[in-house]
């Protein structure tokens, strides 16, 4: 199945199917030939598990580089080391790059590309169900302590490679993790997409038909929106719908001590009460969705963990947030979002009420 992505800037497409790395090789074979550096950019933990199965169905000449697992990958250290191994193994303006793993790696790769000798090629091949968003757009980066993906630049990749083989050896914690970022793709996009998720009981009763299908859903609700806004000015925006908050959570508690998925969940519970409250949701529907996450064992506790004024300094920190104003992705209805500047005691509300939840559960 292929996707294609047309923005401004690029055009490329995206590949999905079962084992379909050797393919992508012969696909790209005489491009690739040209290179002078292929460097695979991977994690200790993707490259332990995926290892023989890369060098079997990957036929050309390659060097590879492990970073550190998770959000790890994202710091200043990783990216100066990406960029002397790729010096000292003499790459050049010729080379290109692999990024194999989830999306922090993705992520980390993409920001090298972008800046090794001003830019150059690289191809995302995605190992994990939250990298189907991620790896499909372009937006490359690193964290900073002061907040997430701060330090970043749009850059399209070459290729994106989702080679559902990958996913076949993902622990349920990723599983979770990367369906969040579906069920968001389903609130900003299609009621009835959304309503397929209710009548879920757990994360492992998922049929891996409909895992498919909404991963190909996802990624062409991304695929519009990027051609539509390729840097984020208009609807691109949409596609932050539960990350301002839920972002703030994940850095007062620590990059990689709950993963981007459950943090986006949490973000998305303040999002729909304030869709309730400045749009047409229907009253109730963030506890119809909170009550959705608990069942299938999103973990809202990191809340509990963090005050409000530390959240809230991360929000104004937040690269949605101008003249101290915070821009907050809404829902008009389900599957029609929109852009709205939210006061900081509005948020509160709906951070003392989602606490209120929390603790009534437990």
């Amino acid at each position: 199945m292929i996707i294609p992505v047309n923005t401004n800037t690029s055009s490329y497409e995206v590949h999905l199917g079962e084992n379909i790395l050797r393919d992508f090789n012969e696909r790209n074979a005489e491009v690739l030939k040209k290179a002078d550096q292929l460097v695979v950019i991977s994690d200790r933990h993707v490259w332990s598990l995926h290892e023989s199965y890369f060098r079997e169905h990957f036929t050309l000449p390659f060097k590879v580089y492990l970073v550190p697992n998770g959000e790890a990958c994202k710091t200043f250290e990783s990216y100066f080391d990406v960029q002397s191994f790729l010096l000292k193994e003499n790459c050049s303006r010729s080379s290109a790059l692999f990024a194999l793993g989830g999306g922090a790696v993705g992520d980390l790769t993409g920001f090298v590309a972008s800046t090794f000798m001003r830019g150059i090629p690289f191809y995302q091949i995605p190992t994990t169900i939250l990298a189907h968003d991620s790896a499909v757009g372009g937006k490359t980066a690193i964290n900073h302590p002061n907040g997430k993906n701060m330090i970043g630049a749009f850059y399209q990749p070459k290729e994106v490679l989702y080679d559902f083989h990958f996913l076949e050896t993902l622990p349920v914690l990723e599983v979770r993790s990367g369906l969040a970022e579906v069920i968001k793709h389903a609130l900003i996009s299609n009621e009835n997409w959304m309503n397929e998720f209710f009548s879920l009981e757990t994360i492992e009763s998922i049929e891996k038909t409909h895992l498919l299908q909404w991963l190909e859903k996802g990624i062409r609700v991304k695929a519009h929106i990027v051609e539509l806004d390729e840097t984020e000015q208009s609807y691109r925006k949409y596609l932050n719908f539960g990350h301002t908050y839920g972002h703030a959570v994940e850095a007062s508690v620590g990059y990689g001590k709950i993963t981007h998925g459950e943090a986006v969940m949490i973000g998305m519970i303040p999002a729909l009460m304030l869709s309730e409250l400045h749009g047409k949701v229907r009253a109730g529907y963030a506890r119809k969705v909170y009550e959705l996450a608990q069942r299938l064992g999103y973990d809202f506790n990191a809340v509990l963990g963090c005050s409000f004024d530390q959240l809230a300094r991360f929000m104004l920190k937040d690269k949605k947030t101008t003249n101290g104003e915070l821009n907050f992705a809404l829902l008009q209805s389900i599957g029609e979002p929109f852009v709205k500047i939210i006061s900081m005691d509005e948020v509160q509300n709906c951070d003392i009420q989602l606490r209120k939840w929390i603790e009534e559960g437990q």
